[in-house]
């Protein structure tokens, strides 16, 4: 069965966004380096996912854009449930490498790596283990996260190349 023939209510995530749901709904999203940090709990039937842009809310403003903030906020919604740390489990996804680099300045790691990195950290520092990823590459990653079963299809998504209709500007 493909996953959105379903009749679950079916949400979009877009960057900076988290959705965090008791009532059975598919959320997808679609990531190059940004990363989707997804806590489940099979007893709650609770799922979280964000799509976070950047490792760390530097200037604290509080935004889901960032992996740091949006572990937190996941973290507090699912320990206000009463769900133990033991108790949540994490996959991760996203962290590509999509971005060519600008005019041979490449920094030497990317803001992907830098995503995957601090979601790693914040797990192991909270003794969470990830029972499921898929990160960094090259290609970005299209997600469906079945928000009452903790499921996560995934199909990688190749570059794109946009073409000029105009051949003057080719």
């Amino acid at each position: 069965m493909h996953p959105l023939q379903t009749n679950l209510p079916i949400i979009y995530l877009k960057p900076g966004e988290i959705y965090l749901g008791e009532q059975p709904t598919v959320v997808t999203t679609i990531l190059g380096s940004c990363v989707s940090l997804i806590f489940f709990n099979q007893l709650h039937r609770l799922g979280a996912i964000c799509h976070a842009v950047l490792p760390e809310d530097v200037h604290q403003e509080g935004s889901f854009r960032f992996v740091d903030h949006s572990f937190y906020w996941m973290l507090e919604q699912f320990q206000s449930q009463g769900i133990a740390l033991q108790q949540i489990q994490v996959k991760l996804f996203g962290g590509a490498d999509v971005l060519e680099c600008y005019q041979g300045r490449c920094q030497t790691v990317t803001v992907g790596q830098q995503n995957i990195q601090r979601a790693l950290k914040m797990l192991e520092a909270h003794g969470l283990q990830v029972q499921a990823s898929d990160l960094g590459g090259s290609v970005g990653r299209k997600i469906f996260f079945f928000t009452h079963t903790g499921e996560v299809l995934l199909k990688q998504v190749q570059k794109v190349c946009w073409l000029d209709p105009d051949p003057r500007r080719r």
